[in-house]
């Protein structure tokens, strides 16, 4: 599995070290949140909101640079928007990921 990394945010920043850290405090702050509502939205089954869900961490998957994992993410967020949850374990497989990351940064 991929591993997340700062690339994108290093390419954004032109070497601005406070703009990278800020992006990086953002991302810190909002993701346990989204994580904790997609939880929420899917284990009510609410499938359009876990959808909405997916479609807010996708931005953050991006972020990430975890190009297949996003392409993953697409797929599971088209799968919920038809009412079925193919692509679940994956996608919490990456959110994991994008935790342990976290805690490391």
């Amino acid at each position: 599995m991929e591993q997340p990394n700062l690339s994108y945010i290093y390419s954004m920043s032109g070497g601005d070290k406070a703009f990278e850290q800020k992006l990086i405090d953002i991302i810190k702050n909002e993701f346990p949140a989204e994580k904790q509502v997609y939880f929420t939205n899917f284990e009510a089954e609410n499938f359009k909101a876990t959808a909405e869900s997916v479609h807010k961490l996708k931005h953050k998957i991006s972020i990430l640079g975890l190009e297949k994992s996003y392409k993953l993410a697409q797929a599971y967020e088209t799968n919920l928007l038809e009412n079925t949850k193919v692509g679940h374990l994956e996608f919490e497989a990456v959110l994991k990921i994008i935790t342990e990351y976290l805690k490391q940064l």
